[in-house]
């Protein structure tokens, strides 16, 4: 690099592989397209957790740091936010330093380590776009659950009759199995990420495959482990890359 340090500088690290447009004063410089610095699935959960300030977060799967700028934006005091995806970890510390976070710690590792190590117990979690990329999606809803009364989740689910009717997203299910986690019994239905694992844009799990669940499951599985009080919202059966919705989940 022969120019003067620049936060443009920074970002064309990755040129060509940013998702994500900055928020303002940050709009002029180039990175991606999609205003999830102003994501209003998250600042619909954020309305319907409850007041943020003074409060500790844990966040899956950052990917940019988008949800972590909103959060330190509602007033978080602390969020812990771990990335597996070496690539988005990177691009989460360009973001932490060109927009100015400081109450969010970046962690380089697998979440689901981390949360069989015993961690402290946080106010409230997010996970979004993390339960599809999933192997064993009920255990991670079940680890979430001894750190937290409070979650947020999007997620993709399995939708047979939606599968059925798109060629496309018919051709990554190749299996389904029947499957229990601490007693939770339910259906993984087995998605393959083919040629797309290898892609320069690829931002999903860290194996070839996951696991699906129906959105049935999904809720059954939060009320299992404690989250008996749920609200959705978000719902996109027509979703592109498959069935998705968002909900908001606590313990009373």
């Amino acid at each position: 690099m022969r120019s003067a340090p620049s936060p443009q500088n920074a970002l064309d690290i990755f040129e060509g592989k940013w998702w994500s447009q900055l928020p303002p004063p940050h709009t002029n410089l180039r990175a991606g397209a999609l205003a999830l610095f102003e994501d209003p699935r998250l600042a619909w959960a954020l309305s319907k957790l409850g007041d943020m300030r003074d409060r500790s977060v844990l966040e899956l799967g950052p990917l940019e740091g988008a949800h972590s700028y909103m959060l330190e934006r509602a007033g978080a005091q602390s969020i812990v936010s771990i990335e597996a995806n070496p690539e988005a970890y990177l691009k989460c510390l360009i973001v932490k330093e060109t927009v100015g976070l400081q109450r969010t710690r970046f962690l380089f590792g697998d979440f689901l380590e981390y949360l069989r190590d015993s961690p402290p117990r946080f106010d409230a979690a997010i996970a979004s776009g993390v339960l599809y990329h999933m192997v064993h999606p009920a255990q991670l809803i079940a680890l979430l659950s001894t750190v937290t009364d409070r979650l947020y989740l999007w997620t993709h689910y399995y939708d047979e009759k939606v599968v059925s009717s798109n060629k496309k997203l018919a051709s990554m299910f190749t299996a389904q199995t029947e499957a229990a986690y601490a007693g939770f019994r339910h259906t993984l239905h087995r998605y393959e990420y083919w040629g797309s694992f290898a892609s320069r844009r690829f931002c999903g799990g860290t194996r070839p495959h996951a696991h699906w669940m129906t959105r049935d499951d999904v809720i059954e599985c939060l009320k299992r482990f404690g989250f008996d009080r749920i609200r959705t919202s978000f719902e996109a059966p027509d979703h592109p890359d498959g069935p998705a919705f968002a909900l908001v989940a606590s313990k009373n």
